[in-house]
């Protein structure tokens, strides 16, 4: 059974961590319509015969070839009003989600929990200030694996004639909160997986006998075990080479 969080009581000190999850709740929002304008614009640009590749800067560089130059002339000058003006819907809010980075950034710097978990590889301030207002006390986790489960990365646990079997992650708990250490763990694999350290190499050694999606989710689930500890003890990351 997946452990159960205590209830923690609403008092003045709980408004800071409450008003952080309030204001990645909107970014998270915004990040939405975001992505809602980009495939929206793919989707007119598709229909009159233009292709853009993934990515949000490509398609803004596509974007700026239409607009902006001559070649865009395939398209009516409707669809280019049209089109412009989704873009600078796209453009707002790029600039209120670069706000709310920034605040988040300030937000890490400021808050000492937070600059330890900014020490872990893949753990920006945006993780950091959402993990932390979300947390609270992490001494309600007796263990790191605890916490893990609370945000839904471990796997499920299923018995069959006495055999146990690991199958797919709980997904429990908070999905923003599962989402944003898998994103995480996905930026910095790639990197993580040619450094000389034990992390690095028990990367290694997962990544030859398991898919990468799974890689990945193992890998964010051992990065929240490695934030209890660093919250638990008061430490920062330290990545220990291995010997030779």
């Amino acid at each position: 059974m997946e452990p159960v969080r205590p209830r923690r009581n609403v008092c003045a000190s709980s408004w800071p961590a409450r008003r952080l999850q309030t204001l990645h709740r909107v970014r998270d929002q915004l990040v939405g319509e975001r992505t809602a304008l980009m495939n929206q614009i793919r989707s007119i640009l598709l229909e009159r015969g233009h292709v853009i590749p993934q990515g949000r800067a490509k398609l803004a560089a596509c974007l700026a070839e239409l607009l902006d130059t001559e070649a865009g002339a395939s398209l009516t000058p409707r669809i280019r009003t049209l089109v412009t003006e989704v873009r600078e819907r796209w453009q707002g809010l790029d600039r209120r989600i670069a706000a709310l980075d920034a605040e988040f950034a300030e937000q890490a710097r400021a808050d000492a929990n937070a600059r330890r978990l900014t020490t872990i590889p893949d753990i920006g301030a945006l993780n950091a200030t959402a993990l932390v207002a979300a947390i609270g006390d992490v001494a309600t986790f007796a263990r790191g694996r605890d916490l893990a489960a609370w945000l839904g990365l471990v796997p499920r646990q299923v018995t069959t004639g006495g055999k146990l079997r690991l199958v797919g992650i709980t997904k429990r708990g908070s999905k923003y909160l599962r989402k944003t250490p898998i994103q995480g763990a996905r930026a910095a694999m790639p990197t993580l997986r040619q450094d000389d350290t034990r992390l690095g190499r028990w990367l290694r050694g997962l990544l030859a006998r398991a898919h990468a999606n799974t890689a990945v989710v193992a890998l964010a689930a051992k990065m929240a075990r490695i934030v209890w500890a660093l919250l638990r003890h008061g430490r920062v990351y330290e990545s220990a080479a291995v010997a030779a």
